[in-house]
Order: C-alpha cells, then structure tokens, then sequence
C-alpha cells in the first residue's frame, strides 16, 4: 500500500488474518494495531486517516507475522485484563481465562466481607462487584449454604482478621492477586511448580503492590507449604490443569502449539491433580473453610464424588459466563474457629 493509515493497515491486516485461518481476524486487527499505536478500538476509528510512524509500522508487521503464525493475542501484547487488575502474560504460563472469573467470584463470595477499608478500586467498578457477590450470597442463601463466619464466628470477629488462603497451581497469579486487590483482609500464598509461572506471578503481585500480601512459593500444589499451615487456611482455591487427555487431543492450535501442556493435561478423567489437590486441602483448611476448584465441564460429578470422600460437605457446582458446568465449591466438614496467622511473605513456609 503507499500509505500506511490506520484504515488501511486494518483492511490490509484483516484481510491477511483471514488468509491464514484467524478466527475473528477484524478483532485481531483491531487489537494488533491499537497496540502498536497505542490507541483503543474506539480510537482507531475516530483516527481512520491518521498515518502510522515507521516504529509503528515495525512493531505492527511484527505483530501480524507472530498472529498469522496462530501465536495468541495475549502472548504478543503482553498483557491480559482479568476482572479489575491487568496482568503479564508471556509464553511458557497459561492465559488467564474469563471463566476463572467466575472462580474468584465465588471465593469472595464464601469469605467474610472486608473489614472497613479505603476502596482500591473505582466505585463503578466496586458496584458490580458487589452486586455480583450478592447475588452468589442469595443464591448460597437459597441453597442452604451459610458462607465463612456467617453464624458459627461472628462477623464482627471474624472479619476483623486477615484471611489465609492458598492459590494452587497460580500461573501468572492473576487468582491469587485479584482476591488480594479485591479483598484487603486476604494474605495469600501462591504456588506453581514450574519456575516460568513462579517468576511472573510475583512479577504480576509486585506490578500490582501487592507483594506484600501474595508470597509466592516454588513447589507441587502445597508441599513447599509448612505442616505449620495446616489447619490455618480459610479457602484454598485453584485453577489446575485439567483437560482430559481425550480432549487435549483436539483442543485449537493456538492454545496447543504455544501454551504450556504442564497446566493443561488433567489425565484421563482431567482429575489427576485435583485429586492429591482436594486430600492437601482437606488438611490446610480450618474447619468450615472452602475449597474452590476450577474444572473440566464434563467431569465436575466425578469431582464432587472425589470432593465428598475427602470429608467436604455442602459441594455445589457452579456454571461459568458460557453456562457450562466449571467451578467445584465445597467447605471442610467442622464448626469453624478463629485462626491466629498473620501471613508475612517470609513466613509462608
């Protein structure tokens, strides 16, 4: 083309992503050259004839090449938004997903509310948060199911404390981190077994000032976490690999060829890591406290069957955004007391 406009590098880039199989190559191309100019989607068409620079033009080709190849969005932007934080992706740990928000949704949900605290995030965005958590409270409260501290301890001791939980298998943190952005009474200990995944979560915990609060730990699930733990924790929740081997064989080339299989592969059944996950759980939560696990839509049955045999009650299957069956919630069988741990980052273990 002779001139490099907005308009015409997101004719030429869409068309070009459509050649090579891009299954929505308009958004794509919005988002390829948005980030290359530093303009939002809306911008670029109020910006149609505004020409790029040769640096522009550079970084987009780079782009283009590395998306036409099936890399992910996500891998060549650098950067993710999940619920109110944006978090660092990079090749090598899995990217967050918009299902596993609805993992954090239901954590809030079972955990006393915070205690007053200044709100760390805009009050619009502070509405629909609350508004959702409510709306899992009334549906707890139409199922039967009492959250943390609601009777047993009360709230005006309860939510006092800091709350403990463990994020397994946290990958780029972005659990780990949005419930200690979103609830400042939580301390989390964060846990991957791969070094990758270790480094941008507290990469991501200290972008986001919160290292002070989420201590990130390399290890299997919650072997690196000391036996002191046990017995401390108010929920343990995570997103482990669990697509079945059946249906990693299928899954698109883009998530096969660039994300990792260690955070995939679930085994046959996708429950080989939930499995040892729920009998750690079992022993680290305090009683009355609650496992959240994200799972594989055809297996969650299977997984309630696993969940109950290790002594949670009250399990519930929750569906995701796409109305599938995808997140596991139990609490440990017990009255719940007050625990007395305060998680500095250099006491995890």
């Amino acid at each position: 083309m002779s001139e490099w406009t907005v308009k015409s590098s997101l004719d030429w880039t869409t068309e070009y992503l459509t050649g090579k199989g891009d299954e929505n190559p308009l958004l794509s191309a919005q988002w390829l050259i948005g980030e290359a100019c530093g303009l939002t989607r809306v911008q670029l068409y109020m910006n149609y004839d505004r020409p790029l620079s040769e640096d522009e033009r550079s970084t987009l080709r780079d782009y283009v090449r590395r998306r036409g190849a099936g890399e992910p969005l996500q891998y060549i932007t650098g950067e993710v938004a999940f619920r109110h934080i944006t978090v660092k992706v990079r090749p090598g740990v899995l990217i967050p997903r918009p299902e596993t928000e609805v993992l954090v949704s239901e954590a809030l949900a079972m955990l006393p509310a915070p205690a007053k605290h200044e709100a760390q995030w805009n009050p619009e965005a502070a509405e629909r948060e609350s508004a959702a958590v409510e709306a899992v409270k009334k549906a707890l409260d139409e199922a039967g199911v009492e959250p943390i501290g609601s009777e047993e301890t009360p709230v005006s001791e309860d939510a006092a404390r800091p709350l403990l939980v463990a994020d397994l298998c946290t990958g780029s943190g972005c659990i780990a981190c949005s419930l200690a952005y979103e609830h400042p009474d939580v301390r989390v200990i964060a846990t991957d077994i791969a070094p990758e995944a270790v480094a941008l979560a507290r990469e991501n915990a200290e972008a986001l000032e919160l290292a002070d609060r989420v201590a990130v730990l390399e290890c299997s699930l919650g072997t690196g976490i000391g036996e002191k733990r046990m017995g401390t924790f108010d929920a343990v929740v995570s997103n482990p690999p669990y697509v079945p081997a059946s249906v990693l064989a299928d899954i698109p080339r883009e998530v096969a060829d660039y994300e990792p299989a260690l955070a995939l592969d679930g085994g046959a059944d996708g429950l080989d890591v939930f499995r040892p996950l729920t009998a750690w759980a079992a022993r680290a939560l305090r009683p009355g406290g609650v496992l959240a696990c994200e799972l594989h839509e055809g297996h969650l049955d299977a997984a309630r069957t696993v969940a109950e045999a290790a002594g949670f009650a009250d399990v519930r299957i929750v569906d995701d955004l796409a109305g599938r069956p995808r997140v596991l919630v139990g609490l440990k069988g017990g009255s719940p007391r007050v625990a007395d741990n305060i998680l500095a980052p250099s006491e995890a273990r």
